[in-house]
């Protein structure tokens, strides 16, 4: 348990809360790249409590400004994309893509008062799918080099989706190995969907053995949580009856995004984006070591799942999260189909919109989530004592690597040389990749 003052300097994300301080001194997802095609590349976005209107000018550049104009608070979603910026229907007020007013029209010929007019603005980045905002103070950190970065955009596939929740919980559920034995359980091992969200219906790495049978049979695994200069490294280990162990690696990139094996040959790269205290986004890279990625296919099979224009998922509260007892008695844990995104939507949603911590009780399984909110905390304190300190922000960003996410079997007793002869054996055969 924790105290509701401490709950709050952890979940809050408006301009004076800890953790909203922190969460403005990264780069963060605002949107797909997908969402600004068409002939209007202009979106609505509301990220950390704000908003933003997200544009393409007639150059090409992107924007990211405030959403209501500084007049009277028309919506500049409906502006005029002209000439290089968005003017505003109402009384043409123009901004260009630092927010600065830049004409008046229905002003006295002369007057220089749209000097004195700025609106928010931010700077924005396009990479693999996703544009990425910086809300922070002075200038953006470095983007690392992560998996999800380094590949080619035709090895990486983007989405997102909406959860009803705080983006803690969301982002928690995936430093959290000992659920996938219950919460992701199937209660028979054949796949009869070839479908996203399968991947605990795989073949565990290097054996025959379905991974469903895997995490059913040993629901206990060792747990080992490392600090590392990108975040945590999760360790999960399953010691089979044959004397080999499964070695599961996940990770913790601060200070929102996870990255775990999908499949052999692919990896989730996953951040956790605060719309605001009680909704969130999820943006998923899929990053294939292998061949490109068929995002048609990849997004039409996402697309049957989840509702534009705002990715909200087809199921949830509304419809019990499409949950059938009897499926329930015979076919999956928690009833609630095959995809396993709807099980940790179930599992973060129905803790509330803010989970009320102060009732919890954590495990030695939850070693994970413990770790990570002291890291949490001392973000927010190294913030306020002026910046210094935090993960990822300092000229040796660019430099990381990885970050290592892997399945593997071995009879190794060291765990370690099990997963890096799996990785390596992924990265030797990656087209963009060094090894």
């Amino acid at each position: 348990m924790i105290s509701q003052e401490l709950n709050d300097l952890i979940t809050r994300v408006g301009t004076e809360e800890g953790a909203g301080k922190v969460l403005r001194q990264y780069w963060l997802p605002a949107a797909l790249s997908v969402e600004l095609d068409g002939k209007r590349p202009v979106v609505p976005v509301k990220l950390l409590g704000e908003e933003l209107v997200l544009f393409r000018d007639n150059s090409g550049d992107l924007g990211l400004i405030g959403r209501h104009c500084p007049h009277r608070g028309a919506d500049l979603c409906y502006g005029r994309r002209e000439d290089n910026g968005l003017r505003c229907p109402f009384h043409g007020w123009h901004f260009d893509k630092t927010g600065q007013c830049v004409e008046q029209p229905g002003e006295p010929e002369g007057a220089r008062m749209h000097e004195q007019i700025q609106t928010a603005a931010y700077p924005v980045v396009e990479k693999n799918g996703i544009v990425w905002a910086y809300m922070g103070p002075g200038d953006p950190p470095p983007f690392p080099g992560l998996d999800c970065f380094a590949a080619p955009d035709s090895h990486v596939f983007a989405f997102k989706g909406l959860w009803r929740c705080n983006w803690l919980q969301a982002m928690e559920v995936g430093i959290d190995p000992a659920h996938a034995s219950f919460l992701h359980r199937f209660l028979q091992d054949e796949d009869p969907a070839d479908s996203y969200g399968k991947q605990f219906r795989d073949t565990a790495a290097n054996t025959d053995i379905p991974m469903t049978q895997l995490l059913r049979e040993h629901p206990r695994p060792d747990i080992l949580v490392e600090e590392t200069e990108y975040g945590l490294r999760l360790i999960a280990l399953r010691h089979l009856d044959d004397g080999r162990t499964h070695v599961r690696v996940t990770n913790q990139i601060f200070p929102a995004a996870i990255c775990i094996p999908m499949s052999n040959q692919m990896t989730i790269t996953q951040w956790h984006v605060p719309i605001d205290d009680e909704s969130c986004y999820w943006y998923s890279m899929f990053t294939s070591f292998a061949d490109p990625v068929d995002k048609d296919l990849m997004r039409a099979q996402r697309m049957k799942e989840h509702h534009l224009p705002d990715y909200a998922p087809r199921h949830g509260a509304h419809d019990n999260y499409g949950y059938d007892p009897d499926e329930q008695a015979s076919e999956t844990y928690t009833g609630m189909g095959l995809d396993i995104n709807v099980h940790d939507q179930w599992a973060v949603e129905s803790m509330g919109a803010i989970q009320d911590r102060t009732q919890e009780h954590l495990g030695k399984t939850d070693v994970g989530i413990i770790q990570y909110r002291r890291m949490l905390r001392a973000a927010i304190a190294a913030v306020e004592a002026g910046g210094d300190g935090l993960l990822m922000q300092n000229g040796a960003t660019e430099a990381i690597r990885g970050p290592v996410s892997v399945d593997a079997i071995g009879l190794d007793k060291d765990w370690t040389r099990i997963y890096e002869a799996r990785d390596g054996e992924r990265r030797a055969d990656c087209p963009w990749t060094a090894g």
